[in-house]
């Protein structure tokens, strides 16, 4: 079932959102060659809890991490690992939630890891446009398809490929709810948009094949032919007036890290 938010929930799961971006720019500040994906979720887990909120992630089924630290042709749910060093010239797909007052709020970033290749950047580059443009299509009266198709179709432009397996989703009180997102679809199909509901929009695109794999750890989701992946991700509320991302920094500006604004 979908759970609709009133106004005064949204606004409270903007201190949610603002605090799981907080994270992510942190770490995003700290991502360069020689440091591990285990300091990132520290720093992560600091900020988190001296602002009075909660990891979402940690525990959540069992995951061990305040973050995800997804590297090259990791896609999502890596788990954070002091072996795991940054190399010049990869991407890390972080992804972090933190609750406050009960809310939840969700989202992820790839970034750059000192100088990657033209291609890593065009992926990232597109990827981001296409988080762009999903969130662009969420407007009351649109439908799930509709955010699907907008991703799906700029992905496909220019050679990418769009992941089937996992897809955005619901936010609320818990970090997964009704309606699914899917990164692809048909315009005018699927679940209606309307006010009041919050979801995750979160495009994984590969620079080759969609079809991924599970690791051994049971987590780790990487690509089949081991080519890179890309990862970004913001919750928003549907409003009257268009989408709201509440996952932004309601005190300030975005700021410039790596991968692009935040």
């Amino acid at each position: 079932m979908i759970k609709l938010k009133s106004v005064q929930d949204i606004e409270q799961m903007k201190l949610a959102g603002a605090l799981s971006k907080t994270a992510l720019r942190r770490v995003g500040a700290m991502v360069r060659p020689g440091v591990s994906t285990f300091e990132l979720d520290q720093a992560a887990e600091q900020v988190i809890r001296a602002h009075g909120g909660k990891p979402a992630f940690k525990g959540y089924g069992g995951f061990p991490g305040t973050i995800c630290a997804s590297v090259n042709d990791a896609v999502v749910h890596g788990i954070p690992n002091p072996d795991v060093i940054l190399r010049d010239g990869d991407i890390i797909s972080v992804d972090t939630g933190a609750i406050v007052d009960g809310w939840v709020g969700d989202n992820a970033w790839t970034f750059y890891v000192g100088n990657p290749t033209p291609e890593l950047e065009a992926l990232c580059e597109v990827t981001r446009d296409c988080l762009s443009a999903g969130i662009a299509a969420a407007v009351p009266g649109n439908r799930i398809g509709d955010i699907g198709y907008a991703i799906q179709s700029l992905a496909e432009a220019h050679g990418y490929g769009v992941l089937r397996d996992y897809v955005g989703h619901g936010v609320g009180r818990v970090m997964h709810e009704e309606p699914n997102v899917p990164n692809y679809g048909k315009p005018g199909h699927g679940v209606k948009l309307e006010v009041g509901m919050v979801i995750a929009i979160e495009p994984m695109i590969t620079m080759g094949s969609p079809r991924v794999s599970i690791g051994a750890d049971g987590w780790i989701v990487s690509t089949r032919d081991h080519l890179p992946a890309a990862h970004f991700e913001n919750t928003i509320a549907i409003t009257q007036d268009g989408p709201a991302i509440l996952t932004a920094d309601h005190e300030g500006p975005s700021c410039s890290l790596y991968g692009g604004t935040i």
